[in-house]
């Protein structure tokens, strides 16, 4: 049978993505100061196996030797995160000089090897100091994070020309603030929810900095938006949804596009809905010149009487012919490709970029180290296939970004699970590209995904 190819629009940009606290290690060197996350890994029973990021892939040291291996595979571009406590060690004031450093040459090295950097100003690790002072919650964060991104964006938006404010703001206001498992390790739905709104400000004025610096490049804001999938034609079913929804997207997408918050969802929150001054969201519109999507399962959604402050339960979704992958997450392409549709259907047509895509995998290596991750190359074929479609049916996607160029520390997960392209043995932090780095090394030269 004839092999059939699909080929994505010229220039189109296949990336490759991590973060810091995931990749970079070195937590205490170089004048760095502590984050949340380096304060949330020494309690006990929080991290899976007692991992920490201590040392994670010692990326800030091997930086050099992981940029040739992109280069190896042909990447575009490359998506990194910025360590606030590395660049300002008590969150403002003194800047530490050597890790603004360590980002510059970052940049030189991924601009000598013809990859186009892709800076996110905000992956998680908020500095410890400023959770001292109230975190997320305090609205002081907006002008603390604007104070940040001048910093960053004096050294090297002469360069970078590609930027984004903060990675998954839900991740950080919910499971942080909320649901506690994330750190600062919160348990409090109140501050849960003031922690999106001043998110959402911190990323306009990281915006309004950008902008004022006439850098003429793009910013944008990236969010995980996983498909959602009423459990039944139930009432109570299709409510549960529509409120996981307007958690997960409205709450962040009515804001940047529409210039409102949905109303209803603030009606049902009650005492726990944010405090919002006059003016906010007037601050807030159209503050993203593309809008990032991380997408990776489906969840169906029921009513359910103890399902917290929603009153939900989730459950994966796996379209027929797929298993889970080894997060216990649903796998369901056609679920991207509803995602971009319903973006491009009801905000305006924006630019977007899937900014991060992949999945763990059980990851079994030769005596050699090798992994042949067949596994993972079918979803990744997979949903560069539903993405391709949506691009046919006038979706205006820019880019593809691989989640995640090397094995790496996954939160509260640790060690266990792996996303790379590239194996990472821990114990001796040698890398071995896997089977799927060089499927997606013949992607990219093709710009095509051959079935």
């Amino acid at each position: 049978m004839d092999k059939q190819q699909y080929t994505f629009p010229d220039n189109f940009m296949w990336g490759g993505i991590a973060s810091a606290y995931q990749i970079e290690g070195a937590w205490d060197e170089d004048g760095k100061g502590e984050s949340i996350w380096d304060h949330y890994v020494r309690l006990p029973d929080r991290i899976q196996n007692g991992d920490t990021g201590n040392t994670a892939c010692n990326h800030y040291h091997l930086m050099p030797d992981d940029v040739r291996l992109m280069k190896d595979i042909g990447l575009k571009s490359y998506s990194f995160t910025i360590s606030w406590p590395r660049i300002l060690p008590e969150g403002i004031g003194k800047v530490n000089q050597k890790g603004l450093a360590f980002y510059d040459k970052l940049v030189d090295h991924l601009l000598e090897a013809e990859i186009l950097p892709k800076a996110t100003l905000y992956h998680w690790d908020f500095p410890a100091p400023l959770q001292e002072k109230g975190g997320w919650p305090n609205r002081d964060s907006i002008e603390w994070y604007g104070e940040y991104a001048s910093v960053i964006f004096s050294k090297l938006a002469d360069r970078v020309e590609l930027w984004a404010t903060h990675n998954e703001p839900w991740v950080a206001a919910f499971l942080g603030y909320g649901a506690g498992i994330h750190a600062p390790g919160i348990n409090d739905a109140t501050q849960a929810y003031q922690a999106a709104h001043h998110l959402l400000l911190a990323h306009a004025k990281a915006v309004e900095v950008y902008r004022s610096g006439n850098h003429g490049g793009e910013i944008g804001l990236i969010l995980n938006l996983n498909h959602l999938i009423p459990g039944s034609d139930r009432d109570e079913d299709q409510a549960a949804t529509q409120r996981v929804y307007d958690e997960t997207h409205s709450l962040f997408l009515d804001p940047i596009f529409l210039g409102k918050y949905p109303e209803e969802f603030f009606r049902w929150l009650g005492p726990n809905q944010p405090h919002i001054e006059a003016g906010d969201l007037k601050k807030l519109t159209g503050t993203s010149d593309y809008l990032g999507i991380n997408h990776y399962n489906s969840d169906k959604v029921y009513f359910d009487q103890f399902g917290g402050w929603l009153k939900a339960r989730l459950e994966p979704y796996s379209a027929p012919g797929w298993g889970l992958t080894q997060m216990g997450w649903g796998i369901n392409p056609a679920g991207l490709k509803a995602e971009v549709m319903n973006i491009v259907d009801n905000y305006g047509h924006p630019k977007l970029m899937l900014t991060e895509n992949g999945c763990a995998a059980v990851d079994i290596p030769d005596k050699d180290g090798f992994v042949n991750d067949l596994e993972r190359i079918r979803f990744l074929r997979a949903h560069m296939l539903a993405l391709h479609e949506t691009i046919e049916k006038g979706a205006n996607v820019q880019g593809y970004y691989v989640w995640s160029i090397l094995d790496n520390f996954e939160w509260e997960r640790g060690y266990s699970k792996k996303f790379g392209l590239i194996r990472v043995d821990f114990e001796t932090l040698k890398r071995i590209p896997k089977q799927s780095a060089y499927w997606y090394k013949n992607v990219i030269k093709n710009n095509a995904v051959t079935v």
